[in-house]
């Protein structure tokens, strides 16, 4: 039987091998223990994403995302480097929420309202 570990590291794999969407979402970032601070995610995929952490982050660490219209989203910590964050969704983003974002968010960071 596949656990959901198993399931998402077969395809946060899988997705690796596509490039993943640059875009310019404001949002804001927590880290487990910590207080929220106000972020810019860089890249986006259902996996995953890379934002901009002014807090030092620790591999494994657990945060959380909100995106704006969006619940808070869990991610765990995989890479800190020079005041970036890449993380890796606890639970697979939906692709439909995946496509919804894309088409709110251009890649030159300007923001399209939902219809």
């Amino acid at each position: 039987m596949q656990t959901t570990d198993d399931r998402y590291h077969i395809a946060a794999q899988e997705d690796r091998c596509a490039p993943r969407t640059k875009l310019t979402i404001p949002a804001s970032l927590r880290a487990s223990g910590g207080r929220a601070f106000q972020s810019v995610v860089h890249d986006l995929s259902i996996s995953g994403f890379s934002a901009a952490s002014i807090n030092r982050m620790h591999e494994g660490q657990l945060c959380w995302l909100t995106l704006p219209g969006l619940e808070s989203l869990q991610a765990q910590v995989v890479w800190w480097d020079n005041c970036i964050v890449g993380c890796a969704f606890s639970e697979l983003l939906s692709p439909i929420v995946h496509d919804n974002i894309l088409q709110r968010y251009s890649s030159t960071g300007i923001y399209r309202s939902a219809i």
